[in-house]
């Protein structure tokens, strides 16, 4: 049977950091406040003139270093962003050329929060379909390109940086043994689109602002994601304490703790990157990803559980065996 191994995973973050303190004195919070609600300390802000290809471009190089896979060899690139660099084209392409890759086909996945593991369900089916053997997924965002600097319900959320992994087809048994993409569970729900948007776009002619109902998007993101992952263990068979590690959406560490206790999840097995991160909507999952393998945590034959809900609504899940 076929199965997409991950290979390999990056991670790019821009230099400058703001604070919880530096942001007091850009809206009305406090540390005290923003930690509180959110668990959140930091967040990276890209540089003046430094675009989302540039983060998935450097997320993408590390990733190609640690999986020993030559960027000749990549079939494929999906990159999953709610920021592009344009309109079109595809950030995808730019980050294509950027790297010297002369074949294949790259694409734009927009799911916003749920991008990454969007993705990962993507290049785990054209990798099954047999149209391609490398795959090149990352996640990557500059969202501080899209907020309102003076709402603090939101300015606070958000940062920028890119995450990225390899996905290689390789063959296994069709056990919950073998390495790879054992299920993965997409759904939206576009009834809910003003709970959490971006009040313009292109054909409304301008750029537009992030906007949110905090309270609406933290009850359903709670109900959802574990639904994604009930969906996830139904399908395999497995049970909570099979899983060794749960590498969720950096959006809030009150939801991570209630998801995480409403699935029976021990709290040491959850990934929490938010701190130093904040939300970098699709950036996130593959970040907290690159935290957990480089600190040694996430090692080869782990069962690791990936989630993610985001605007529109969006959310999933996937089970990989690492």
């Amino acid at each position: 049977m076929i199965r997409s191994v991950v290979k390999g995973v990056g991670a790019y973050l821009p230099e400058r950091i703001i604070t919880n303190a530096e942001m007091a004195t850009l809206v009305d919070t406090s540390d005290d406040w923003i930690t509180a609600r959110t668990g959140i300390k930091q967040r990276h802000i890209a540089a003046e003139g430094e675009l989302t290809s540039d983060l998935g471009t450097a997320a993408a190089r590390e990733a190609l270093k640690n999986s020993g896979v030559h960027a000749d060899e990549i079939d494929l690139i999906i990159v999953a962003t709610a920021t592009p660099d344009d309109t079109f084209p595809a950030t995808a392409t730019v980050i294509q050329a950027q790297l010297g890759i002369e074949r294949g086909f790259a694409f734009d996945m927009q799911a916003v929060c749920s991008g990454f593991v969007y993705a990962v369900a993507t290049a785990d089916n054209f990798i099954k379909a047999g149209q391609a053997e490398n795959v090149l997924v990352i996640g990557a965002e500059t969202f501080s390109r899209i907020l309102d600097w003076e709402d603090r319900t939101t300015a606070v959320l958000f940062g920028d940086g890119a995450g990225a992994i390899v996905m290689q087809k390789g063959e296994g048994d069709g056990t919950n043994k073998d390495r790879g993409v054992l299920t993965s569970h997409l759904h939206s729900d576009g009834r809910y689109r003003d709970k959490l948007y971006v009040d313009s776009g292109p054909s409304r002619g301008a750029v537009g602002h992030l906007r949110m109902e905090g309270k609406e998007v933290f009850r359903h993101a709670v109900v959802n994601i574990a639904q994604a992952i009930d969906e996830a263990l139904d399908a395999t068979g497995l049970e909570a304490k099979d899983i060794d590690w749960f590498v969720p959406h950096q959006a809030n560490k009150r939801i991570l703790d209630a998801t995480a206790k409403r699935i029976g999840l021990k709290p040491e097995s959850v990934v929490v990157t938010v701190a130093q991160h904040a939300n970098t909507s699709a950036a996130s999952v593959p970040l907290a990803l690159d935290v957990a393998v480089k600190d040694g945590r996430i090692k080869q034959g782990d069962m690791v559980l990936l989630e993610a809900m985001g605007g529109g609504f969006t959310w999933g899940s996937a089970l990989v065996r690492w």
